[in-house]
């Protein structure tokens, strides 16, 4: 074992040998899920088919993983094309899908209608394929994304909308912390991986890089806080000190893979998620939020123009001020791009000629993406394609302003994971991939008729009393 994995298993304490340490891992896995459904949650069987894909989503596709358990695969023609055998996965997946959305009679038209940012988003990104030099290889990645719209609304048509919730991301803690810290300590040629250029050595546990491992360690731990907070209102017996402690150790594990991984951007955006949650829940700030929101930005870009936040924030965390050569690449990015209103297509700019362009500024290095989602966005979509994101955004956020007179904790739910997503889409790329960030994003996002699922509803004099506010903050009233 290497040097860092062996510092790794210092730090825990426990040196098992491996396979006795993989049989534990799947006790404790099994048991989790044991205790998970003796609680007989309200949820169906379909709900596995989003854990699934969170799953997938949060560590690896399926053909690593199916090397991984000694069943070899190749992995495709070339990088671009990809597997055939992940391709035929997902597509069984995005069938089985919409075959529970049918079956479930979900109305396409009433989805379409409180949608229409993110149809329109999804319906640019299909359509960019037309001008794409490379349509077979766009497409294929854009039917990939399909299936987080898919998954999104498995989850909204459950008998308790906010109850499969919890449960999906339990479940998905459930397998990403414990086998992240079993390949870290006791598997490091899976839990280790080194920089293709400079050599430097890698945690990435059950992920794919060090920033894969990071958002995963976003993801779960802005959750498990959340779940915190609603469980500890909850009346004090053998159930609540049960889930606490779970919360507890869950919470303890997610920050110290966060610990491990070395993902300062996804170190912030946890922080800053956070903070929004907690001062979210202040009168003043939750009845006017659209304001403060307002006022925030404004202060953040001024700023950012009159004393450079950014570069200062990026040299504190030891990246330098150009976040570790990011704004010298953006600046690259702009000079190949060659069609700023529609774009190269559907993640096409990092194909072919344009990647090799930029492949000529750089010696020994092949970038293949800017490090900035909005740029991504830009390069493959061009300006109408940002534009239509940038409005996907703003019209999320008003729907999360009217959640919360609605229903406060889900709203502030949305609205801490929101400004994650919007941050970290600044130094990382987040937005039209088949990650578990955008999948999450698809379910704050969207908004499904309320008819159609179950919420935790308030009194009736809070209800009404919440009611009259909204409808004083929609007309300006104080």
């Amino acid at each position: 074992m290497n040097l860092v994995a062996t510092h790794i298993a210092s730090l825990t304490g426990l040196h098992l040998p491996p396979r006795l340490a993989l049989f534990l891992t799947l006790v404790f896995i099994v048991f989790l899920f044991r205790r998970d459904i003796r609680e007989k949650p309200n949820v169906s069987g379909a709900l596995w088919l989003p854990l699934l894909w969170l799953v997938l989503t949060c560590s690896r596709p399926f053909t690593a993983w199916l090397n991984i358990f000694g069943l070899p695969v190749s992995g495709g023609v070339s990088n671009e094309e990809g597997s055939p055998v992940d391709a035929s996965f997902y597509y069984a997946m995005a069938t089985a899908g919409l075959f529970v959305l049918i079956k479930r009679q979900v109305s396409l038209s009433e989805v379409l209608q409180r949608n229409g940012w993110l149809v329109a988003f999804i319906a640019y990104c299909f359509i960019s394929i037309v001008w794409s030099d490379y349509p077979f290889i766009s497409f294929k990645r854009v039917t990939k994304i399909f299936i987080h719209p898919i998954m999104a609304l498995i989850v909204f048509t459950e008998p308790d909308f906010e109850e499969a919730l919890t449960r999906l991301m339990k479940r998905c803690a459930y397998v990403v912390v414990p086998v992240s810290i079993l390949f870290i300590k006791y598997y490091p040629q899976w839990g280790l991986s080194y920089d293709d250029w400079s050599g430097v050595q890698i945690i990435q546990g059950i992920s794919v890089g060090k920033n894969g491992l990071g958002t995963d360690c976003l993801i779960l731990g802005f959750f498990f806080f959340w779940h915190l907070l609603q469980t500890w209102r909850t009346e004090r017996n053998t159930q609540r000190r049960n889930e606490l402690r779970l919360i507890a150790g869950f919470l303890i594990g997610i920050l110290y893979l966060l610990r491990l991984s070395h993902s300062a951007t996804s170190t912030i955006c946890l922080l800053v998620a956070i903070l929004i949650v907690v001062f979210v829940g202040i009168r003043p700030i939750k009845n006017f939020i659209g304001t403060y929101t307002l006022a925030g930005l404004v202060l953040l870009i001024a700023a950012e123009l009159e004393f450079g936040v950014s570069e200062r924030l990026s040299e504190s965390l030891g990246r330098g001020s150009n976040l570790t050569g990011r704004t010298e690449l953006w600046a690259h990015c702009l000079e190949v791009q060659s069609n700023p209103i529609l774009g190269a297509g559907f993640q096409s700019f990092w194909i072919g000629e344009s990647r090799e362009r930029m492949a000529e500024f750089y010696h020994k290095w092949r970038p293949a993406g800017s490090h900035n989602s909005y740029l991504d966005t830009y390069l493959d979509l061009g300006l109408i394609g940002l534009s239509i994101l940038i409005g996907l955004l703003i019209a999320t956020f008003w729907k999360i302003r009217l959640e919360l007179f609605r229903n406060f904790e889900w709203g502030r739910y949305r609205l801490g994971f929101l400004a994650a997503v919007v941050l970290r889409g600044w130094t990382e790329s987040t937005f039209t991939t088949a990650s578990a960030l955008w999948f999450i994003f698809h379910i704050i996002a969207m908004d499904y008729p309320l008819t159609h699922r179950t919420t935790a509803r308030p009194s009736v004099r809070v209800a009404r009393s919440e009611e009259s506010r909204e409808l004083a903050y929609a007309e300006g009233e104080p």
